[in-house]
């Protein structure tokens, strides 16, 4: 009995299935025909027209990232000779991954000091109640000096360094809790920032997270305050460090405390219930 050509198609694809070669042959032939249409685009970035090679490459990562090849074409740089990405599609790919909760940044510090600094969390879906924050290390603006970012040519930590702090925040968060997401390739801005010695650029430095403030398990009001750039400079007090802020929430609460077990025994407020508790202080 004569093989049909619905039989011989099955069979061909049976066969795809059962070798990884052969799927990658094919993703391969599939890319290529789609790079075909990118590459006589005018809305592709520079680097994509008339390239069918980097047109399928942006392609099967698209692919394997589940978003559109566009947004991929338009968010990977090549910083020299090392394709990079940038920082919003960055923290925007985490976001969208299912994994973490949204990532989130926390400052402390004064602002236009050496010691302002920030770091990004989040928290794994499954941790519902938070119990467990994934912290990222502190980026501080000391850091950029001594790295030289602060002092490029063109440099964007002079202009906009909360946004830098955020970005670079973001990117060193990636790099420990989840680098598959990125799949190894750094930002922008970190190639743009890095130092070059010898053709070989510096790593990413790591800082000492002993000395940082406390602030993990505020509640969500103080953490907040603690963390928004925009209610800090729109205040007519001065920015306050986490552990200022740590310890103004200790003493509202102890004397919340001290006037509830001292109800009814005494007519004072609860300000003076307190200042009576602490010998005055």
């Amino acid at each position: 009995m004569a093989t049909t050509k619905k039989e011989i198609t099955i069979a061909e694809q049976q066969a795809i299935v059962m070798n990884p070669t052969l799927q990658a042959i094919k993703m391969n032939e599939l890319c290529t025909k789609m790079a075909e249409q990118y590459t006589t685009s005018t809305i592709v970035p520079e680097t994509y027209r008339n390239n069918i090679g980097n047109c399928s490459i942006a392609i099967d990562m698209a692919m394997r990232m589940g978003v559109n090849p566009l947004m991929v074409m338009q968010n990977l740089y090549i910083v020299h000779g090392q394709p990079s990405w940038s920082s919003k599609f960055l923290i925007a790919s985490i976001n969208r991954c299912g994994r973490f909760t949204p990532l989130r940044y926390q400052y402390y510090g004064q602002r236009g000091s050496d010691n302002y600094a920030c770091r990004c969390y989040a928290y794994e879906k499954a941790d519902v109640e938070h119990k467990e924050a994934l912290n990222g290390v502190w980026v501080t603006m000391k850091m950029a000096k001594d790295e030289g970012w602060l002092s490029k040519s063109g440099s964007k930590w002079r202009t906009m360094p909360d946004l830098m702090l955020q970005y670079r925040a973001a990117a060193f968060w990636a790099r420990a809790f989840a680098p598959e997401i990125s799949m190894g390739f750094p930002t922008q801005d970190e190639v743009e920032d890095a130092v070059v010695i010898d053709d070989v650029v510096a790593p990413a430095p790591v800082i000492d997270d002993t000395d940082a403030p406390a602030i993990d398990n505020l509640p969500e009001d103080i953490q907040d305050e603690s963390s928004n750039p925009e209610s800090q400079e729109e205040s007519k007090n001065p920015v306050r460090t986490a552990q200022q802020i740590h310890e103004e929430w200790k003493s509202k609460n102890a004397k919340e405390i001290v006037a509830e077990s001292l109800k009814g025994q005494t007519g004072a407020s609860a300000e003076e219930i307190y200042e009576q508790a602490m010998g005055g202080e």
